[in-house]
């Protein structure tokens, strides 16, 4: 049963587009992520993350507004409204 707070899960994948240095955005947009506090796993090719749906929102306009700054991406995301319960 889910808790009283709308928990939602995410996939998101990002991939750097024309950029010898993929690495570096990709540490940068794992380090926004971390800094929301939300549960999240970093698997090979996206990150999966838990918790409470307006911060994940949120999450996703951080990520997309830091890094528009910082070079061209793709971001392919995948939202659940049943994934957060367990």
């Amino acid at each position: 049963m889910c808790p009283m707070e709308k928990i939602a899960s995410c996939e998101i994948a990002f991939i750097p587009i024309g950029s010898e240095d993929y690495i570096s955005p990709i540490d940068k947009v794992l380090d926004i992520i971390k800094s929301y506090g939300l549960e999240y796993h970093v698997g090979l090719m996206s990150t999966t993350i838990r918790g409470d749906k307006d911060k994940i929102f949120k999450l996703i306009s951080d990520i997309y507004n830091t890094m528009d700054e910082e070079c061209k991406f793709t971001m392919d995301i995948k939202l659940s409204n049943i994934c957060g319960c367990v």
